[in-house]
């Protein structure tokens, strides 16, 4: 049994429907990551999840339960939200112990508890501060601490780490997973940084223009995403987008890029004719000193270092940018100038120039 379940849920406000038909499944202890740009409905939807919205149309079910007359204190939920919602008059450790007193627990294992989630999330140093006095990242991890503290069923986190420094931000990417498999909560997770989806969730749904375009593993997502505007939202530096028709040769389909006629894996050979937007991952243009076979003349115009590899922006000789991706190459290793990129074929995506529609290769 699954326990979240969205039914073609509507939702809409004076400006405008927000969300549209959508549907989606949260399975026992199965972490999920709404992801979406700014203003695409992501915190519409826990709210309406955690009953502070009602829907104009569908259903809500916790646990098996159709939850449309059960107030948010009802639901059984943990939630963190992205305003903290911290009681003022309260400390930080009263705070996340708030849970576990409604729900009169002995003070020793409230005191055990607490003191475990503010060691997990690096806030045990301010246990006695009230909200005022703790930064903006400090609020975000303690009121994260009040939700995971009663251990809920379901959790409802609203870009939990938004306010968090990057230091901070990077160690709770690679701690939270555990964090909240320990927990056994079945975790609805929002967040706008596709690094963040990646690594936290079991599954991705990809929240656009009000629906759901997507909904997969981080892997699918990334490798095979449904369209364009999907494989835009993932990856850094950003995919390049090549214009093409290609034309069916000796049973593949070719296309030109930087003078040069490249050819697709013959399993795209039903693309031959159709306007398609080719979509290259940086990292699978190759850049070489020497021509080698199906590589095209480019010119280095730029080096950017950046974190664990270099980003070279290449320029072909009809004045086409693209961005190419090295892991582990030293900036003094490649230089300005001339030289020669050739593709990963197996690693192109194909769209549809019309819909954006990711085209699947047809397997053999």
């Amino acid at each position: 049994m699954a326990q979240v379940e969205i039914r073609n849920i509507h939702k809409g406000f004076k400006s405008g429907a927000v969300l549209s038909d959508i549907s989606l499944t949260a399975e026992t202890g199965e972490i999920v990551v709404v992801f979406g740009p700014s203003g695409a409905g992501k915190t519409v939807l826990l709210r309406l999840i955690a009953g502070v919205e009602e829907p104009d149309e569908g259903a809500i079910f916790l646990q098996g339960r159709d939850v449309a007359d059960a107030p948010p204190e009802a639901r059984g939920l943990g939630m963190a939200f992205q305003n903290f919602a911290l009681f003022p008059h309260m400390s930080a450790y009263d705070n996340i112990a708030s849970a576990l007193t409604a729900r009169e627990r002995s003070p020793a294992i409230i005191k055990a508890k607490v003191d475990n989630v503010a060691k997990l999330l690096k806030i045990s140093h301010v246990m006695q501060h009230a909200p005022r006095e703790l930064s903006n990242g400090q609020k975000q991890r303690t009121a994260l601490a009040r939700a995971l503290v009663a251990d809920p069923r379901i959790l409802l986190l609203d870009d939990p780490l938004r306010n968090v420094d990057a230091k901070l931000r990077y160690e709770m990417r690679l701690e939270l997973p555990s964090l909240l498999k320990a927990s056994g909560s079945t975790v609805l997770y929002v967040t706008q940084d596709y690094k963040e989806a990646m690594a936290l969730g079991d599954k991705i749904a990809v929240l656009l223009e009000g629906g759901f375009v997507q909904i997969a593993t981080p892997t699918e997502v990334y490798r095979a995403p449904a369209t364009l505007g999907v494989a835009r939202l993932f990856g850094d530096p950003t995919i390049n987008v090549i214009p093409a028709e290609p034309s069916l040769r000796d049973g593949r389909s070719v296309f030109d890029l930087g003078g040069v006629s490249l050819s697709l894996p013959a399993r795209y050979a039903a693309v031959a004719g159709k306007s398609c937007m080719l979509g290259i991952r940086p990292e699978s243009i190759i850049v070489e000193e020497a021509p080698s076979a199906e590589s095209f003349p480019v010119e280095v115009v730029a080096i950017t270092p950046l974190n664990e590899k270099s980003v070279l922006l290449l320029r072909t000789y009809d004045g086409r940018e693209i961005l190419a991706a090295e892991a582990g190459v030293e900036q003094s290793s490649r230089r300005i100038g001339a030289a020669c990129a050739r593709l990963d074929a197996d690693a192109v995506l194909v769209f549809d120039a019309a819909s954006g529609r990711r085209i699947a290769p047809v397997q053999s």
